[in-house]
């Protein structure tokens, strides 16, 4: 465990910011909750949420050694009370906390009533502020695939990648891995042993295409100039201009990505919008096209499952207009009340659906012939789904979707992680009641 701060707070109510459900909601899948806190590595610091009504608290635990594997997390932790620690400013800027969501809530509302009748139960969802480098690795990941996978598939690039930051009871935190580390000759092979399919070979692609065929700071250049990227103002406070020299806009930075492989227009637009701060930028996948057809009347009546590119821009452009230069912010919302996950919070219940991804250290001790310290880590994905039927019979399914054995070395602090095993296995317990 490194060096550790004290919880401190920020005044936010519950209705600018409900981390419980915007953490969740398909946005960043880093996130881990455990014993009701989130913790997640942001910068190079493991970083600790909790919240109450009123206020947002968080608490950060810094590396034992400082990390310098990318410019972006290589901030050494703060050695005195009287050195400034910029978490605060930090969870302002990956949160937006300069924006009223409250306020565009009621905007949103007033100009449609599906969002008027929607939205209530589901206050508090904000875009989060992310690293477009993270962001574009995990949309690529999220193609025909759920929240669930994408999570472990991320959690499995941080820890046989990403530098490790710290523990918390016993499950290691790894920040995310820069593009040079995911560029190396075997990393698509080994993506491919872990579970990755075809998305290795695009993780693999995409990295050597940005590490070595793109300038440094490509996907800066993508950005938004009237969104700072998270932690911070543009460089030297210049607003950053594409090769050309001519301003970025929003469509520009969704062509560009759209040349990367394994990016299309919805991965495209999710980075845009969660990335790269085009928060007009409202990706389609096959929840926001089923709201709508369903709610929009898109399809000519007809539910259809194809969705040509036609369709696709059409969707867009129609959320655009009717919900302004926030659009892809009031599609998260939507999104979210049409998950499953969150089917009963739509009723205006608790929801009780949870997936819980757990990386647990099971075995430590001893060293290897050359004297580096080793230990066991179980990954680990759980799903937990309380289903309540017509019948009022209760059913609880647990399902343990994916059990990976992996090798942890540390030394001076920096983990890697190699596997030993994997596993899969199912389980289920079912309960009824009238």
């Amino acid at each position: 465990m490194g060096l550790s701060s004290e919880w401190r707070k920020l005044p936010l109510s519950s209705a600018e910011l409900c981390i419980n459900t915007t953490l969740r909601c398909g946005q960043s899948f880093r996130w881990r909750k455990i014993n009701d806190e989130w913790h997640c590595v942001l910068r190079g610091r493991l970083v600790s949420l909790k919240q109450d009504p009123t206020h947002l608290h968080y608490k950060v635990t810094w590396p034992k050694t400082p990390i310098s594997f990318s410019p972006a997390t290589a901030k050494p932790p703060p050695r005195s009370d009287n050195e400034e620690d910029d978490t605060a400013a930090l969870l302002r800027s990956y949160f937006s906390l300069s924006l009223s969501v409250s306020d565009l809530y009621k905007q949103w509302a007033a100009s449609d009533a599906n969002f008027r009748r929607r939205a209530p139960a589901f206050t508090g969802i904000r875009i989060l502020n992310q690293d477009a480098w993270e962001a574009l690795v995990a949309f690529i990941c999220s193609s025909n695939n759920n929240i669930s996978r994408i999570s472990q598939m991320v959690l499995k690039l941080c820890l046989h990648y990403g530098p490790y930051i710290a523990s918390i009871e016993g499950e290691p935190f790894h920040d995310f891995p820069g593009p040079e580390a995911l560029s190396g000759d075997g990393v698509e092979a080994h993506l491919r042993q872990l579970g990755f399919g075809y998305r290795a070979k695009y993780i693999a692609d995409t990295a050597r295409i940005v590490s070595r065929e793109r300038p440094a700071d490509w996907l800066r250049q993508l950005r938004n100039p009237e969104v700072p990227p998270l932690g911070g103002e543009h460089e030297d406070g210049k607003k950053v201009k594409l090769e050309g020299g001519e301003e970025p806009t929003y469509r520009a930075a969704h062509e560009a990505l759209v040349g990367l492989t394994g990016v299309g227009p919805k991965v495209s637009d999710c980075v845009c919008l969660m990335g790269l701060g085009w928060w007009q930028s409202v990706p389609v996948d096959t929840h926001v096209w089923q709201i709508a057809q369903r709610d929009y009347s898109f399809g000519k009546g007809g539910k259809t499952k194809t969705m040509t590119k036609a369709m696709y821009d059409a969707v867009g452009e129609y959320f655009m207009k009717i919900w302004g230069p926030y659009a892809g912010w009031a599609q998260c919302v939507l999104f979210t009340a049409n998950l499953k996950s969150f089917s009963e919070q739509a009723k205006g219940k608790k929801t009780e659906e949870e997936t819980v991804i757990k990386a647990e250290v099971v075995e430590e001790g001893g060293v290897d012939g050359d004297g580096e310290k080793k230990a066991v880590v179980k990954v680990e994905v759980k799903e937990t789904k309380t289903v309540t039927t017509k019948s009022k019979k209760r059913k609880t399914l647990t399902t343990t979707v994916d059990e990976e054995i992996v090798k942890v070395e540390e030394t001076e602090g920096v983990v890697a992680v190699e596997e030993v095993s994997s596993t899969r296995r199912q389980s289920k317990r079912i309960k009824a009641r009238s």
